[in-house]
C-alpha cells in the first residue's frame, strides 16, 4: 500500500515527488520518461534564477533532482487504468516491453502533462520520421542547409521556427491565422530573421513526397492553392492532454478540472500542470501546482482513515 503515486515525470510531477521526499511518504513516481514535453523545448529563458537554458538541459537537472531526494520511479512505464478499491485507489500501468505492474495508493497527482496535436492532413501520418516531426529540438539538426517548413502560430512555432532558421538555408512559416499568439519577443526576433518566409492566413491542405517530404501545400483565403518546396515539416499547433486514463471530470478538450488546491472531484485525486484546465501552461505554474497538489495530497493522507 502506497500513501502516493504520482503519475509522469515533468515539471510538476517532480515538484511534488519533492515535497513527498522531504514528508517521507511511501510513494512511487510512474512515468514514462523524465522531462516529458519540456525535455523536447529549445531554448527556456523564463526558468526563475536561470538566464537561459534548454528543455533538455532542464530536463537533465529534473533527474538529477529525483535521484537527489531518493525518489523510486517506474521509469519507462504508462497508466492505463486507474480503479476505485474502497477507499483507495488501484493504478495499472503496462511498459513498452509489455510488462504489467499494479499499485494500490491512498493518493494519486496525476500529472501526466500532454501530446502533440496532428494536422490530420494527408500525407502526415506516411511521412512521419521521413522529414515530418513534432519535436524541432529533436530533429531539427538532421535539416542543415536544407529547407524546413514550420506549421503553427504559437510560442512553440516561433521557437521551431528560429531554431531552424540557424540551421536550415530557408524557412518558411505557414500560420493559420493573421498573427501569431506567442511572445511578442519571439515574434518580433522571428520576423526580423533574413532567411524566413511568414505565410499567413495559410490552411495546411497536404505534406507531399514519395519516401521523404518534399512539399506543402495550402490554400490562401482568396482560394487559390499554393505549394512550398522543403525536406522537413514541424508541426506545432498545439497539445493535447494525456488524461484518457483519468477517470476524473474533464472539460470539452479533455483538460483535468481542479480546484484552488488542484483537487479533482474524487477524492484522494489531484491533478497538477498542462494536464489540467489552468489557462498558462507554463513550466513554472507547472511547478507552483505540483506542489500545490503534493502539499494538498499530504494533508488529505495525513487525515486518512
Amino acid at each position: 500500500m502506497f500513501d502516493l503515486i504520482i503519475i509522469g515525470g515533468s515539471i510538476a510531477g517532480t515538484t511534488a515527488a519533492v515535497y513527498a521526499a522531504r514528508r517521507k511518504l511511501n510513494f512511487k513516481m510512474v512515468t514514462g520518461d523524465i522531462g516529458g514535453e519540456v525535455a523536447l523545448s529549445g531554448t527556456v529563458e523564463n526558468w526563475p534564477t536561470v538566464n537561459e537554458t534548454t528543455g533538455f538541459e532542464l530536463a537533465q537537472k529534473l533527474g538529477e533532482q529525483l535521484k537527489f531526494n531518493n525518489v523510486p520511479v517506474d521509469e519507462g512505464f504508462f497508466v492505463s487504468e486507474i480503479v476505485p478499491s474502497g477507499k483507495t485507489w488501484i493504478v495499472k500501468a503496462k511498459s513498452l516491453s509489455g510488462e504489467d505492474v499494479t499499485y494500490e495508493t491512498r493518493a494519486i497527482i496525476l500529472a501526466s502533462g500532454v501530446k502533440p496535436k496532428h494536422l490530420g492532413v494527408t500525407g502526415e501520418d506516411g511521412l512521419l520520421h521521413r522529414g515530418v516531426t513534432y519535436c524541432t529540438v529533436c530533429d531539427g539538426p538532421l535539416y542543415k542547409n536544407k529547407i524546413t517548413t514550420t506549421i503553427g502560430g504559437g510560442n512553440s512555432a516561433l521557437e521551431s521556427a528560429l531554431m531552424m532558421a540557424s540551421i536550415a538555408t530557408k524557412v518558411f512559416v505557414i500560420n493559420k491565422n493573421d498573427k501569431f499568439k506567442g511572445e511578442q519577443i519571439l515574434i518580433d526576433k522571428l520576423t526580423k530573421t533574413p532567411n524566413v518566409e511568414i505565410i499567413y492566413n495559410a490552411k495546411t491542405n497536404a505534406i507531399e513526397g514519395e519516401g521523404s517530404v518534399s512539399g506543402v501545400s495550402y490554400t490562401l483565403p482568396d482560394g487559390s492553392s499554393h505549394t512550398v518546396a522543403t525536406q522537413g515539416v514541424m508541426i506545432h499547433i498545439g497539445n493535447n492532454p494525456n488524461s484518457g486514463f483519468a477517470p476524473v471530470e474533464k472539460d470539452k478538450f479533455g483538460q483535468i478540472l481542479v480546484d484552488a488546491l488542484c483537487r479533482t472531484n474524487l477524492p484522494g485525486i489531484y491533478a497538477a500542470g498542462d494536464v489540467t484546465n489552468t489557462p498558462y501552461k507554463q513550466i513554472v505554474v507547472a511547478a507552483g501546482m505540483g506542489c500545490t497538489a503534493a502539499l494538498a495530497a499530504i494533508e488529505y493522507i495525513n487525515r486518512f482513515e
